[in-house]
Order: C-alpha cells, then structure tokens, then sequence
C-alpha cells in the first residue's frame, strides 16, 4: 500500500510536470538582405498569443502547446509559416518582400513598393531606424540620407522643417499616411508640424520617386512619401520613454497595448509631451501626440479598425531670413532671431505658429473569395489654429532693447498703445487663421483575374472647406484695434478674438476614380494605370462683399485631371534586375490660380492644367553581402502654373495668367549597401540633379479690372537653375555593433549646387543664376545600447547631430545681383545632442 501511494505522487508529480510545461521558441528575424527586422510579429497559429522581435530581430515566448504552427509577418513582407514540436530555435528565418502582406488597416491604393518587383525608385526606413536616429531632428529630416532629397529646418521653429523631392517642393510631393493623401486641398502643400508626433508610431516610411506606385490620383511629380502608422499589437504591453537634448529639450511618452485578445478585439494606445526652449532664439515650444487604434475581426473575412491621432502644438518661429552680416555681427550668431520680443522682462514671441489638425478613419477590409478583396476607408481631419504676426504700424517692430540684433522692444509698443487712449492701438499683434474641416472615402477593390492578372479599381472621394481669416491676439495695452476692411461692419472697434483684414472660405470638392491592370509570372511584374479626377472650386468672402451680395458666393469651378502610367520590372536571375516606368498626367490648377487678386471677381475660369511626361530606368543588383540601385530619369513639367498681380499707384490691381513655363528636372541617383561583417554594415548614395527651367516667355500679357490687356511683358528664365534645393547630395553610413543589443552608427551628409530661391515671375530682364549657396557637409551620430531590467527589454539611445558644429546656410532668398552679401538666408543648426530612454513591459 505505501509502495502504492510513493507511485501515485510520482504519477501525479510527472502528470503536473507536462500539463505546466512551457514550450520555448526563439529566433531572428531578417529581411532579404539580412537585416534585423525589429517589431515583426510572430504569432502562434489558431491561438491569440505571440510576441514581437526586439531591435536586433531576436524573438522569444513560450506556450503550453507542445507542437503547432508559427506565422512570422512584418509590413510589407510575405508572412512565413513555421512548425514546431517542443521547445524549437528557429535560427534565421528570412521574410521576403511582398506587398500582399500590408496590415488591413493599409489601404490597398497606398501601393507599398516592393524592391524587385515594383518598377519605381524606391527607399525604406524602417521604424527602428527612425526611433535610432531621429531623435530631436524634424520629421522630414530622417529622409535626408535618401537619393533626391533636401530636408531642412526652415527657419528653425518646432515643426517648420521643409522637404524637397527631385527639386520639387511639397505642393508637388505627394504626402500620404495609411493611404489617405494629406497634401493641403487648396495649395498642396504640406505643414510638417501638424505630424510632429507622428514619428513615435510610425513602423515604416517610404519614399517613391517620381510618378511612383500610388493608383490614387494624387499630384506625385516629385515622388511620393508613404507613411504606415502602427496598428495593434498582437502581443500585450507597452513601453514608456523619455528623452532630454540641448536647450531644455524634453519628451516623454507611452504606449499600452491590450494584445489580441479572444474575442477579437485589439486595442493600442500612444501619447507623448514635448517640449523645449527652441535651438533659435525666441522659438520655445511645447507639443502634445496621441494616437489609438482599436480593432475587431469579424469572423474570418471581416476586419475593421478605427484610428485616430494627432499633433496638437504651439512654437515660436523664425519667419524672416536675414543678411549673412547680420548674423556674424549678432550676439547669438547663426541663433539670431528678429521675430521675438520682451514684455515685462517676459518673451513674446511676436511670430509664432499653433494647430491642432487630427485625423480619424475607420477602415473595414473584407475579404470576400480568396480571388478578391475589398478595402474602404472612411476619415475627417478637423484643423484649427494659424500663424501669428504683427499689424498697424510695422516700424513700432524695429524698435529694439539695445542694438540691432537685441529682442523688439514690446514695451515701448504698450507704453505708446495706452498714451493714444480713445484712439486704439497704434501696433498689436493678430494671427491668420487657416482652419478647416475635411472628410473622405477611399475603396478599393482588388481581384485576381488569373494566376498573373490582377484588375484593381477603386473611388476616391474629398470634400473640404477651409476658414480663413485674421484675427486679434493682443492689444498690446489698447482699449481696442481700428478695423475698415469688413463691408459689414465698417469702422469697426476690435477687441482680442475679433475677425480683422479679412475672412473668407475655400471650398473644394474632389471625385477620382482609378483602375490598375497588375501582371506578376516567373521573373517579369508589370503595371498599367489610368486615373481620373475632377476637382471644383468655390469661394465665399465675409469681408470684401456685402451678405446681400449674390457675389459674395462665387459658382463651382471645375477643373478635370488625368493620369496615364505604367511599367515593368524584370528580375535577371537572383541578384540582378531591370525596371522602367513611363507615365503623363495632367494636374488641376490650385486655388489661388483660379481666384486672383483675393476676390471674387478676378477669375481665372480658363486656368490651364498643368502636364507633366516622366520616364525612368533603372537597374539593381543583390548579392549576399553588397546590393545597389542605380536609376536615370527625366521630368517634363509643362504649362506650370504662374499666375502674377501688379498693384497700381491707385491701388487697383492689374494681372497675368502666365502660360508655357516648362522646367525639365533630369538626374541619376546611386544608392547600395555593404554587409562587410557581420557587425559592420555601410550604406551610401549619390545623387546628380540637373533642375532648369527650359524656355523664355514671350508676350505675356497683363489684364486690368476690367480684364482690357494693358500691357505684355517677357520672362527670362530659359538655363536658370531651379532653386530652393541641393541638385547634388551624397551620404555615407555606418553601423557597426559593439557588442551584443549594442550598436554605433555614425552618417555623412554632403549638400552642393544649392540656388538662392527666386520668384521665376519677377525675372523681367536678363540676368545671371541666382547665388549658390555655399557646399557643406554635416556628421551625426548616434550609439543605442540595449539591456534588461529583471524581465523588461530596455534601451539608452544618445544621439549627436552636426557633431562638428559646422557653420552652413541651408535656405536663402536672392538679393540684388545675386551675391552673398544680398542674399537673405537662414543657417542650419550646429551641434545638438539628444539622450533617451525606453522601457518595454
């Protein structure tokens, strides 16, 4: 009996020992070259649980299932199935790229590029390479080491960075995050501050040059910049971080994830607070993110996801460029800020800049056969804020504490404000306002005709208004502001808050359709598009017309486009590959194009669209331990649209449509990567622009109110340099691990044949190429060392930009003769350092 009860707990000891037995699995993640790729989600098939990889693509977790299968993903990559009986190490598991595997939430338009198979120029950061590197930079600043792109900080307020593709700027770039375009309705534009947040949940950045890969019909001359938010997280947690930089610069955030639970709901939640007293001076700043994302599958063929995030900040700026001399001569050098005063011995920053913009979009992907699926996302953005400046008497604002270079004297402006008593303020300070409300839909359906055809099509749908009006911010010690710019109230007594100067509303309506025709067999993949758009235009005005006044509302304007484009990729054998693409379309003229002299009555119904014809080839190559892409290309832009007003000596106006401006914009662009260890990685590019304008103008002709031709005059432009941009860049890179989890990297950045912007407008006489900026060349670098703290993943990150302190203009505007010493210019940032830390749970 006692020999009985010894088995029994031997038995019962064996039996709990195998039903609480935890089944490990490890590995490392890789992309095709063999890159770590960090946050892939490994998930245990037919069950709730997983785990992701950490920064250098490792993965562990454990389950009591003792055999079954695990599917490794990561965006934008094909998802591998794997089996396992008992505790297994996978070793290496390489994912390849596919474009089949974006997240759901990823509307299939975006057209996320595949090397090798999608027939564009094409370069992707990852999200560990943003969190590694970008530190306290600007959004667009991570992007500076890609083939064709000038990002810079503008005049060095939080958020003012600005980005150029190909010598284009943003009205002609197109933005896009998780497929929906962002680029403003009215201009095109692209206001880098409404995102500034958008860096900490990002999980990947793309960049399409040229015509790009994008089926929706969006204005992608220079490229195309795709951003892919993270989603949920298949595995429960989170992390918390917070970093600190030079001039009291201060982050900290968090991010909660509920992890897929059973019922097939998936929550994530991020947020984080910036702040910092601004590089420039009179440029403090303080920042606020959020993002969520919640999730639900629906049986096996549904799956919707709502998300919402933004950005909501407010920054002094840096508005107006100054002489080269006057920074040399100012007490804080290339720091030197003229748009920034003292009150009471307190800043105020006479230039500033403040907005919320969200954007929110609920996303339902259904996959109806295992041929055909279809993807519809429904959003709004709300925006609300604007830019501060300076009204009444303007030379009150030059009136400085001390010298030149020393901060605006405010006082002296409340002092003179409350000596005027009964007559108002003689100077105050307002902002313009751009607000607006925005909301879409955008579906797409995807169907496979044959094993090799694939037919996509889909509607894209926008409605938008944009406010606009100025309005009173501080009195600066006045009883109230004179107003007479509002028909419907005249001689109006402004108090803070009040509309002033003017008030108006853009309206713009936008219906697009697109289709695509998809070809992938063996080792060809091709792709022919077509899409169509029409855009309508209208605009009402609160001050210039009275209520009564049918004017005050003008008709729709509408204003059709197009796009033709197409290409192929062909794969040699494994390493190397050909591709071209050929594309034309033709983009609706903006707002400002159609309604001159900002009035209702000086339309421009007739404006011309302007045409674009772009082709592209290129060639890569892949080997095991170097890879490399070279491309040439050339784009045509024809009929740009340049519209002109000249004032009169009586006030009225003149002004002129100006037709058949064309600029080419050629180059050829290298970029490749070395694996010359295997802790040592190198990567490199160089990029050759030739930016011109092509052609003088002739005989353009210069209409009154009355639209009677007053006068012609002739552009001169033809051989000029496009402006505004580095037509030469290379970079040089390195990362190189020191020890396990522990990695140094250090990046060259080379800028040349940089021309001072000019208006092409105003180039009425024959003259020489506007001044070029000096060539310069920055290095930065950054060493991440990552370790555990009990059982919780953390990581020290510290970062060094410009690490030579190197003095560089980066932006300028020609002065008279095109030389240095007129040229208006801002400086780039010298050295600055940021240090952060990270903690996963």
């Amino acid at each position: 009996m006692k020999n009985f009860k010894n088995w029994l707990v031997v038995v019962m000891l064996i039996s709990t020992s195998i039903i609480f037995a935890q089944t490990k699995l490890t590995g490392k993640i890789v992309d095709e070259t063999n890159q770590p790729l960090p946050g892939a989600t490994v998930a245990l098939k037919g069950t709730q649980s997983g785990a992701s990889s950490d920064f250098d693509g490792n993965f562990t977790f454990e389950t009591s299932s003792t055999n079954g299968t695990i599917l490794v993903s990561f965006v934008g990559y094909e998802t591998k199935s794997l089996t396992f009986n008992g505790t297994k190490n996978f070793g290496t598991i390489a994912l390849m790229p596919s474009a089949e595997s974006l997240d759901e939430i990823v509307i299939t338009a975006i057209s996320f590029a595949i090397q090798r198979k999608t027939p564009v120029a094409v370069s992707t950061i990852k999200a560990d390479v943003i969190e590694n590197k970008l530190g306290s930079q600007e959004f667009p600043e991570i992007l500076k080491s890609t083939p064709g792109v000038y990002a810079t900080k503008s005049g060095g307020g939080f958020g003012d960075g600005g980005l150029t593709l190909r010598g284009f700027n943003s009205e002609n770039v197109a933005v896009m995050i998780n497929g929906v375009p962002v680029n403003d309705m009215e201009n095109g534009k692209v206001y880098w501050s409404n995102w500034a947040g958008l860096a900490d949940v990002t999980s990947a950045m793309q960049v399409q040059r040229g015509l790009g890969a994008s089926k929706v019909a969006v204005p992608s001359i220079g490229g195309t910049v795709n951003i892919l938010s993270k989603t949920t997280d298949i595995e429960k947690g989170g992390n918390i971080f917070s970093s600190t930089g030079n001039d009291g610069y201060q982050k900290y955030g968090a991010t909660v994830s509920t992890g897929l639970l059973d019922n097939g709901f998936a929550a994530t939640i991020s947020a984080a607070k910036t702040k910092g007293n601004g590089y420039v001076d009179g440029t403090e700043f303080e920042g606020y993110s959020y993002f969520a994302n919640i999730s639900k599958q629906i049986g096996d063929n549904h799956k919707i996801s709502l998300t919402t995030f933004g950005a909501p900040q407010w920054h002094g700026q840096r508005q107006n460029q100054s002489l080269i001399s006057t920074y040399r001569d100012a007490d804080s050098g290339i720091k030197f800020n003229p748009n920034w005063g003292l009150r009471d011995g307190n800043v105020v920053n006479v230039e500033d800049n403040f907005y919320h913009k969200s954007q929110t979009s609920l996303n339902h992907y259904w996959t109806i056969n295992d041929k055909t699926n279809i993807s519809t996302a429904l959003y709004a953005s709300w925006g609300s804020g604007g830019g501060g400046g300076t009204a009444g008497n303007s030379s009150l604002f030059k009136q400085r504490i001390g010298g030149a270079d020393q901060p605006i004297d405010i006082d002296n402006i409340v002092a003179i404000n409350r000596a005027n008593g009964a007559l108002g303020a003689e100077a105050y300070l307002r902002a313009s306002r751009n607000d607006h409300t925005w909301f879409g839909a955008l579906s797409t359906l995807k169907t496979k005709i044959n094993d090799n055809l694939s037919f996509v099509g889909g509607v894209d749908l926008r409605s938008y208004v944009g406010k606009h009006f100025s309005e009173v911010t501080d009195l600066l010690g006045a009883d109230y502001a004179s107003d007479n710019n509002n028909v419907n109230n005249p001689n109006a007594a402004l108090q803070v808050g009040d509309k002033r100067d003017y008030w108006n509303d853009g309206e713009v309506e936008w219906q697009g359709l697109f289709t695509q025709l998809e070809y992938d067999k063996d080792n060809i993949a091709g792709f022919v598009s077509v899409a169509v758009s029409n855009t309508s235009y209208v605009r009402v005005d609160y001050f210039n017309y009275l209520d009564s006044d049918a004017i005050q509302t003008t008709d729709k304007y509408n204003f059709s486009g197009y796009s033709v484009k197409g290409g192929a990729n062909y794969n040699i054998n494994d390493e190397h590959n050909v591709f071209a693409n050929i594309g034309y379309f033709e983009k609706a003229p903006g707002f400002s194009s159609v309604f001159l002299n900002y009035d209702n009555e000086h339309i421009n119904a007739d404006a011309e669209n302007q045409k674009i014809f772009s082709t592209e080839l290129g060639y890569g190559f892949k080997g095991t331990n170097f890879g490399a892409n070279i491309n040439i290309y050339r784009t045509e832009w024809k009929d740009r649209t340049l519209t002109r007003s000249f004032e009169n000596a009586d006030g009225t106006f003149n002004s002129a449509n100006i037709l058949g401006v064309n600029a080419i914009h050629q180059g050829i662009e290298l970029d490749w990567t070395y694996r010359a260890s295997d802790k040592l990685k190198i990567t490199g590019m160089l990029s050759l622009g030739d930016w011109t304008w092509d052609n003088n103008v002739e005989n353009v002709q210069i209409f009154d109110d009355s639209q009677e031709l007053v006068d012609t005059i002739d552009l001169f432009i033809a051989g000029l340099k496009v402006s505004d941009a580095a037509q030469t860049t290379a970079a040089l890179g390195f990362d190189y691990e020191l020890m396990e989890k522990t990695h140094f990297t250090m990046d060259f950045n080379y800028f040349a044949d940089i021309y001072a912007r000019y208006d092409p407008n105003r180039r009425t006489t024959e003259g020489p190429q506007a001044w070029t900026l000096p060539d310069y060349s920055t290095f930065d670098m950054s060493i991440r060392h990552g370790f555990k703290i009990g059982d919780l993943d953390a990581t020290l990150t510290g970062r060094m930009n410009n690490v030579f302190d190197t003095q560089y203009v980066s932006d300028a505007t020609d002065g008279a003769g095109s030389v240095s010493e007129t040229a208006l210019v801002w400086y780039g940032y010298g050295r600055t350092f940021n240090i952060s830390a990270k903690l996963k749970f």
